[in-house]
């Protein structure tokens, strides 16, 4: 069966340095920023069900591009001598070819030009924030409504919602 699902381009380190939690947090550990991102970016994906890629810039760094699946976000660093919006460009020529409807996050929209043209559609880095937290904010609720309904004599009746959200993100991956 065909992967009908629209797709969301994250441009990675772009969003790390928009998102203002994120930015002030990868001058102290860029690889924490890193792990934040794509672990608000499962939680949305896993609340949404779009697609997400995020796209990663090494193109500093020797080799072929290479994917990871982090729960259900893809995680894509670029190939030697590519950058990370001559990726985002590519996947969304892709994507579109396969007539998808595709998003690219970013800060920039210069950046993203040759996308926009294919027909991608922006989606600013703090927009993508709100949204981003909404869905933190009906998951928060979700689990509080579900804790409430349950008794307190089963397991998860006992938990707090902190330890049922840790759970969640355990059970997706």
């Amino acid at each position: 069966m065909a992967d009908l699902r629209d797709v969301l381009l994250v441009d990675g380190y772009n969003m790390i340095g928009a998102w203002p939690d994120l930015a002030p947090l990868s001058q102290i550990d860029m690889n924490e920023a890193r792990d934040r991102l794509l672990e608000r970016l499962a939680d949305y994906q896993a609340y949404t069900g779009r697609r997400v890629i995020v796209v990663f810039d090494a193109y500093r760094v020797p080799g072929k591009g290479r994917s990871l699946e982090q729960s259900r976000v893809e995680i894509y660093f670029t190939r030697e001598k590519e950058t990370a919006d001559e990726a985002v460009e590519r996947f969304a020529g892709q994507f579109r070819r396969k007539r998808r409807d595709v998003y690219v996050a970013t800060s920039d929209f210069v950046e993203q030009s040759v996308a926009f043209a294919q027909g991608a559609l922006r989606v600013p880095a703090l927009e993508l924030l709100v949204e981003v937290e909404q869905s933190e904010k009906e998951i928060g609720k979700r689990i509080a409504e579900q804790a409430q309904k349950e008794s307190r004599n089963t397991i998860d009746g006992k938990l707090t919602p902190e330890q049922l959200r840790l759970f969640e993100r355990w059970r997706r991956q």
